[in-house]
Formats: C-alpha cells, sequence, structure tokens
C-alpha cells in the first residue's frame, strides 16, 4: 500500500524525490519502491525522509479551465537542464498546465531542491541525476524511470557558456569539447534517448533552447565566444533536420527550436533584462500546442521562436 492506493505493479527501488496520488495527500515516501496506485495509474516512489504535499487537482484547481491544448494531466514532460534556470520556470510552466514533470541536472542536491520547490506548488515532479553529455548516463537515467523515461514532450535546456575570451583561434580543443558535449551532443543524445517513443506514438513535442547568437543573423554574426555560438547553430540545425525527419509535424511530433533572449541566470548574470519565467514562456507555450489548426492543416514547425513569433535563423 502507498497512501492508500492498492499497488497493482512493482519494481525495484529507486530515486525519486516527488509525485501525485489524490488530491490534497501527504505521503511520506521512506525508501518505498517504485509502484503504480489504483487510484490514478501513476507511478510513485520514494527518496528517504521526503515529504511532499500532492495535488490531484492540478491545472483544475479552484475550478480554473483554459483551452484544450496538447499538454494533459496523462502527458509527461522531461526537461535537460530542469533543475535550475529557464529549464526550471519551463518545468513549472508546463506542470501547471497539468504534466508530470522529470527534471535531469547534474547536481543531487540542486535537484532535491528544484523538486520540493515544485511539489509544495502542487506540481507531480520527479528528478534524475545525469550529465546529458554522457549518453550512458541519460541511458541509465532512462532505465530507472521506467514508464517516465518516455515522455510526451521533451524540453532540452541544458547548456553552458563558453570563456569569456573563447575566440577561434584562442579556444583550446578541451574548452571546445565541453561547451558542444552539453549544448550540442547533450541534446543530441537526449532526443535519441527520450524521443524514440515519440515516433512510435506519432505523438511529441521537442523543444530546443537556443540563443539568439546562435542564429546566422543579427547578434549570431559578431564574433567572439565561439564555442557557444557554434553549439548553438548546431542546435538549430539539429532541431530543423530532425523536424524534417518527423515530416514536418505530419507524424505527429513538433520540433522547434526557441531563443529564450538574455535572461537572469547563472549564465546570464543579475542584470539581465529579463526574468527567468519569461524566458521559459515560449516553451511553455511550444510545449502546449496543438499539431494541427481548427481547419485541420499542420501548424508550422521546425522553425526558431521567440516570443511566439518566428525569428530568422
Amino acid at each position: 500500500m502507498v497512501g492508500g492506493g492498492v499497488v497493482l505493479e512493482e519494481v525495484p527501488p529507486r530515486r525519486v524525490y516527488g509525485t501525485l496520488i489524490t488530491q490534497e495527500l501527504f505521503v511520506n515516501l521512506i525508501d518505498q519502491p517504485l509502484v503504480r496506485t489504483e487510484a490514478t495509474g501513476r507511478w510513485v516512489g520514494g527518496l528517504t525522509g521526503h515529504c511532499a504535499f500532492l495535488s490531484h487537482a492540478k491545472s483544475g484547481i479552484e475550478g480554473h479551465t483554459r483551452p484544450m491544448g496538447f499538454v494533459t494531466n496523462e502527458s509527461v514532460a522531461l526537461i535537460t537542464g530542469g533543475t535550475r534556470g529557464i529549464g526550471l520556470e519551463a518545468a513549472r510552466g508546463i506542470g501547471r498546465l497539468g504534466a508530470t514533470v522529470v527534471l535531469i541536472g547534474q547536481d543531487p542536491a540542486r535537484a532535491d531542491k528544484a523538486v520540493q520547490e515544485l511539489t509544495s506548488e502542487g506540481i507531480d515532479a520527479v528528478a534524475e541525476v545525469a550529465d546529458v553529455a554522457d549518453a550512458q548516463a541519460l541511458a541509465a537515467a532512462r532505465d530507472r524511470l521506467g514508464p517516465l523515461g518516455d515522455p510526451d514532450i521533451l524540453v532540452l535546456s541544458a547548456g553552458v557558456m563558453s570563456e569569456r575570451m573563447a575566440r577561434t583561434l584562442r579556444t583550446s580543443p578541451e574548452e571546445w569539447r565541453r561547451v558542444m558535449g552539453v549544448n550540442l551532443d547533450g541534446a543530441f543524445y537526449a532526443i535519441e534517448t527520450f524521443a524514440q517513443g515519440m515516433a512510435r506514438k506519432r505523438s511529441g513535442r521537442v523543444i530546443g533552447v537556443s540563443a539568439c547568437l546562435g542564429r546566422f543573423s543579427g547578434p549570431g554574426t559578431s564574433g567572439g565566444l565561439a564555442p557557444y555560438r557554434v553549439s548553438k547553430a548546431g542546435l538549430n540545425a539539429l532541431m530543423r533536420n530532425f523536424a524534417a525527419e518527423m515530416q514536418w509535424g505530419a507524424r505527429g511530433v513538433l520540433v522547434d527550436a526557441m531563443c529564450p533572449a538574455h535572461c537572469r541566470t547563472d549564465m546570464g548574470g543579475p542584470d539581465a533584462p529579463r526574468s527567468a519565467q519569461e524566458g521559459a514562456q515560449t516553451i511553455v507555450w511550444l510545449a502546449d500546442r496543438q499539431a494541427t489548426t481548427s481547419k485541420g492543416d499542420v501548424v508550422q514547425t521546425g522553425l526558431l521562436w521567440e516570443d511566439r513569433e518566428i525569428v530568422p535563423w
């Protein structure tokens, strides 16, 4: 028994930071195995000493309704780099729409704090610790997640900035690989690991968090920060190519890149003009878009977006 629910299935214990069972229910998660309950069909599990406030209502709290979107209470959204900054705000926004959010990050303490923060707001959240630059670590995280490792929405938010003086002729091979390993290789590894089910189900959303510095226009042509700029330009190309492979949304999977603009995060600094929440708004919007219009036409995808508007690559 877990929180009064009858256990239907059980798998070996694993690290889980928060979950959803029923409305206004406290569950003492003390070394419990991951189980699926009769009450909701949700997979739940335990981390020693963690106690979470769980709300079944989520986006339906106090009678609130919204236009029908892609995200439902049965949706799972996985966010790399989801334990802080824009990734965390994207998780919060998508979670408020009703989805279970899975955060991928490298710091266990930060992951624990992020999930406790989200679950205190009634959001169903769990986390796994993994380095996106390590394909085997991501595959292991997917296996530990069980059904939650087959998400409906994948947000590629993990990213690092290059050293300030990292011009092309001043960048070491080690620095080049460090930035590319997270910003570009990590995005590919996450797609390869977590988006297979979307193609099979012909349903899903993949959103790459890019940057204006990765564009071949505007600020993207100013030079400097070579590993970062090139990694983001590569991410744009990756998203465009994957969108084409998904037949520009005709297979039910929308793939897009977005630019959050300069935000107050660990990377952007305290003086940036935008909050992380403002930067994440377009991610949440892209995650919730329906694949077709009211007339049955496939929506535009395979593009770069900023503030819900298409911007040139």
